[in-house]
Parts: C-alpha cells; structure tokens; sequence
C-alpha cells in the first residue's frame, strides 16, 4: 500500500460477459425527460417501498464555466537533496517527485546497491507541476504545502494564458497546505462551502491540471468523511472516486452546488497509479492553516506527545469499555504534554473538551489544530472508571526535552530523600487517586521536611505526577525549592523542601 500522487497507470477495462452486462442493466433504466437525466427505477416486489429521493445529476458544465477560472496550474522549479539510501516504496511522494523521475537519484541507489555505498547525497535540479486555486481577487491562493516544497520559483499561470511569478506566504508540511501570493487584482475567486454539510454519495467535482493538462475536469462522489490515513496525518480526509492524478494536488474539490469543501492532496494506491480512492483535506482545516500563516507567516500546532490505536472489541472488553470507541495510548514520550499530565499506556481518550473521540484518529486532528500551550481536559478511561484530566499541550514545532538532560541538571534523586516507585492498581482503588507515587523510604531534605514512608506524592508544584520521571522533570524545573502535594491517610497536604 502506497500513498501517492504521482503515476497513471491506463489499463483496459475489464470485458463483461453479455449475462453480467444484462444483469447491470437490470438494476436501473436511464431515461431522458424534457427536465433533464436521471434514473429510472425498475419495477419493485409487491409491498415494496422506498423514501429515497430521485434527484438529478448536477450541472457540472455550469460549475466549471463558473469557477474554474478560479483554478490555477502552478509550476515549480528548485534544488533539492537527493540520497542513495531513499526509501523507493515507503510514504507519499510529491508531484515534483512524480514528473522529474530525478535519473540522478536512480544511478544513486543503483550505486549503492552494486559497490555498497552509504551516505551518498547531492543536490538536484527539481521541477514538478500543480493545481490551486484563487481565495480573494487580489491574488492570494490556496494549493498544497507538497506541491510548492524545495521550489526557488513558483509560476502562476491562469486559464487565459497570464503568467505571474509568485511568493509564498508560507507552507504547513502538518496538514500539506501552502499560501501563495501574486501581485494581480480583480481575479475570479471560488466560493467556499462547508464540509460538515457534505454526506457520503454526494456529488462532487474536482478540477486541475494531471500531468499539465490545465483545467481538466473529473467527477465523483463522497466515498467516506472523516478519514485518517496511515502516514501520522493529523488530517481526517474526504475520501472521494473522483480521478485525481499527479498535478491535480492542490486543486479544489466542489460540491453539487459549485462551493469548494475540500484541497486534493492524495490517492491510495498499490501500483502509483489512480484506483478510485481519493484524499481531500477539508477547506474549513485549510482555512484555519491559512489565517495563521497571513498572521504569522507559519502555522503553530499543538502536541500531546502520545501514540494512540484504535480500540476494538477485544480491546474494550479488556478494559471494560460498554463498546469499541476512543483512542487507546500505547506510547507516551517522556517529557511531553502527555507525560505531564499522568497519561500512560492503557489509559484511553474518550473525550477532548467537548469532543467526542470516536476513534484514534480523530485524537491527532483536535490536537493538531489547537494552539500550544493550550489548556485542555481529556476525558480518560483509566481502571474501569472515566477521569477528567487536564493537560497543558506543547509546540509540535519544537523538540520535547530530554528527560534524561533534564534530570542530569536536576539536584541527585538522593538529595531530595524520597524512594518513589509507581502506585498499583489495588493502592490507587484504596486510597481514590488516580495517579501519583508511593514513597517507599525517607531520608535527607525530604524527612527534614516531615516525609513519610507510605505517603503518596500526587503532584510537585502543582503538577500531576504518574512516573519517577515526571517527578524528575518537575524538580528539574524548580529553583530554590519545591511543593509536594501528598496524600496521607484520607487527608491531602503541601510539604514544603527547600532544595538550596
């Protein structure tokens, strides 16, 4: 399985039998009425009854000569690094990696795999083709972060033949969206829709330029809303059978009404070529992306630094969950938001505020749109019980810190005094906590402090601990002296240990 954009492959359609082509025929007449095409059921059993509405096929024609002066074909050229040691069948490739076919790299693994080379890189002339399409009249333009990725120069072209050269405003490799600027006035614009208001087996309509054929014309319907694809996209996907070739990335994906609800980024494909499943990023995500790079010239993403799997019916029985729902973690990177907060393996995410998660994909999607640093509550499935734990997200842009820097610049583990070790699930039953640190032994600043043995540590200086690691990170984050919060008996306290 393979996620790109970027071959064709034409083969002849498969010949039906004249019983098989019989029995097609058989399940619906088309007529033409004095209103126009459509469908004409055939007869139904006795006593059977439908509510399904007949309706017509939309006026694509109309919506083209409309709009699709708004869609742009986009070319770009510019240098990029090539290794022996790329990866020929891993993730999706980009339009630019599809048309240049780059002989150089080709002799470079070539290279490696005859002598055993390692490490060989050079730079490489890149040329690559794409689709966007028209926001506002003064030229600014929406396309996919992929299309415009290693490009010194990005040509503009419009329906009449205009060329321009433009700028770009700034790319979001997160979600694969890109604004682009051309110095031009009183240009066609698309209108926008809402994707929440599109539903499966809708109508839908994309245009763009595969393989440099401006403004061509392919059509479909909504296969599936919602889709998350397996490349670590914080994108849930309009999946789509509209035709989507390699230089259609970035165009528009219209609905029955002419109103643009989705960007074309990708298909799924086992050959490279177009198989009927195509991937739109919803334009109301795009939109957000968009107004934070015309605010800031980049777009900022939160993280909660956990990995998540789907639940399924094995699963929510083992965690007595009453059906399969939520995103299960089985990874929390230490010294994450996630880490922080007390999340660990086996908790499982039900809720992010007022979001339901239904799924693990729909985890990565709130999180990524929602700011750092902001302030969220999750809702946790944790012993058989649902907890409300809030969480504090970091800055998907920047590298979370090292635990084990951290804690090197942290006073010894000794000189706090305190033997830590995680709670059991029969200890957090007994005393109603859930998360925190049983205090095996006390010694030093710690029994100075009034420590004691079988005390449970619940947060340091008001952060929520779960592991020894985020009691270190804690520490290492304190100056002069630090605030425990434990819990002795059914009564809760603040210990005060002045560390210098």
């Amino acid at each position: 399985m393979t996620l790109t954009d970027h071959t064709m492959n034409i083969a002849p359609a498969a010949r039906r039998r004249p019983t098989q082509l019989a029995t097609l025929i058989g399940l619906a007449v088309l007529t033409f009425t004095g209103a126009g095409l459509g469908w004409s059921a055939p007869a139904q059993a006795a006593g059977a009854s439908s509510t399904v509405k007949m309706v017509g096929v939309p006026d694509f024609s109309e919506i083209t000569q409309q709009f699709g002066p708004a869609v742009v074909n986009i070319s770009v050229s510019g240098m990029r690094q090539v290794s022996a040691g790329a990866d020929d069948n891993g993730a999706a490739s980009t339009d630019a990696d599809a048309l240049s076919q780059d002989p150089m790299q080709l002799f470079l693994r070539r290279f490696q795999q005859q002598f055993g080379a390692t490490g060989a890189t050079m730079q490489v002339p890149v040329r690559g083709l794409g689709s966007g399409f028209i926001l506002s009249a003064d030229g600014i333009i929406l396309t996919n972060a992929h299309v415009v990725a290693d490009a010194k120069d990005v040509i503009v072209k419009l329906t009449d033949r205009r060329e321009y050269r433009a700028k770009v405003l700034g790319s979001d490799k997160k979600t694969d969206i890109a604004v682009l600027k051309i110095d031009a006035s009183n240009l066609p614009t698309v209108v926008i829709g809402k994707p929440a208001d599109l539903r499966v087996g809708e109508w839908v309509l994309a245009i763009g330029s595969p393989y440099g054929f401006d403004n061509s014309v392919t059509a479909g319907v909504v296969s599936a809303k919602g889709r998350s694809l397996p490349d670590d996209s914080a994108v849930q996907f309009i999946q789509t059978d509209v035709a989507i070739n390699p230089g259609n990335s970035g165009g528009p994906l219209f609905n029955a009404r002419g109103e643009v609800v989705g960007i074309n980024s990708q298909i799924y494909s086992r050959t490279g070529g177009f198989q009927g499943l195509s991937f739109s990023i919803p334009i109301d995500m795009a939109l957000r992306v968009k107004a934070q790079i015309m605010a800031t010239g980049h777009a900022s993403h939160g993280l909660l630094g956990v990995a998540a799997q789907e639940v399924d019916q094995s699963l929510a029985d083992a965690f007595k969950l009453m059906r399969p729902m939520g995103a299960l973690v089985s990874d929390v990177k230490p010294g994450s938001a996630g880490a922080l907060a007390g999340l660990t393996p086996g908790d499982v995410i039900l809720q992010v505020d007022s979001t339901t998660i239904n799924s693990a994909g729909d985890l990565p999607a709130v999180v990524t749109m929602a700011a750092p640093g902001q302030r969220l509550r999750l809702g946790v499935w944790r012993d058989g019980q649902e907890y409300q734990v809030p969480v504090t997200l970091g800055d998907a842009g920047k590298p979370v810190p090292d635990p084990a820097a951290l804690a090197h610049a942290a006073p010894p583990e000794g000189q706090l005094g305190l033997a830590l070790r995680p709670l059991q699930p029969g200890e957090r039953h007994a005393i109603g906590a859930a998360a925190g640190l049983m205090v095996d032994s006390v010694s030093g600043l710690s029994q100075v402090a009034g420590m004691q043995a079988g005390d449970v540590l619940l947060s340091i200086n008001g952060k929520p601990v779960a592991s020894v690691d985020q009691a270190r990170l804690a520490v290492a984050g304190a100056s002069r002296s630090v605030a425990l919060l434990v819990q002795r008996g059914s009564e809760k306290l603040f210990v005060a240990i002045r560390l210098t």
